[in-house]
């Protein structure tokens, strides 16, 4: 029974991830042509998060469980909601994505907080996912310096 409880936790963390890595697809080149200097941890982030998705499929394995790797509707609904906010967006789309994606790291956080409080991890999955949630909260602190720096343009 733990198993499964695990397996579903890590299941609904694999869909974040895959959230997080189609949302991170979304974000508009112009960000990088005013902030040539944030793309390399950019890219740093993307290549992680592919890290992060492939550990937790490996854990799922393990487990005996079945991965299932896609993004969630919930979160497709999202960038679906976000690409129709930002085609009527009037200024700057590039403060609108940034705006975006720091909501989504916040939730990314609160996620995989609630899956390390919840008491369903094993020993073993436990350190892997703490340290996802390091990573996501670097690239939450990161995305946000730059959107706070933005506001005070």
């Amino acid at each position: 029974m733990k198993n499964e409880q695990e397996v579903s936790v890590l299941n609904d963390l694999l869909h974040i991830t895959n959230d997080r890595i189609e949302g991170f697809s979304k974000v508009e080149e112009k960000i990088w042509e005013n902030y040539p200097d944030v793309k390399p941890e950019y890219a740093k982030m993307v290549s992680l998060s592919k890290v992060m998705k492939n550990e937790l499929i490996n854990l799922i394995n393990e487990d005996g469980g079945e991965a299932e790797d896609s993004p969630s509707v919930a979160g497709a609904l999202h960038r679906t909601w976000i690409d129709i906010k930002n085609s009527f967006t009037i200024g700057n789309a590039e403060e609108s994505t940034l705006g975006n994606v720091v909501f989504g790291e916040k939730a990314a956080i609160e996620a995989y907080q609630n899956a390390i409080d919840s008491g369903k991890l094993t020993e073993k999955s436990l350190p892997i996912v703490s340290e996802h949630l390091k990573n996501i909260k670097d690239s939450y602190n990161q995305f946000k310096g730059i959107s706070e720096y933005k506001d005070r343009e």
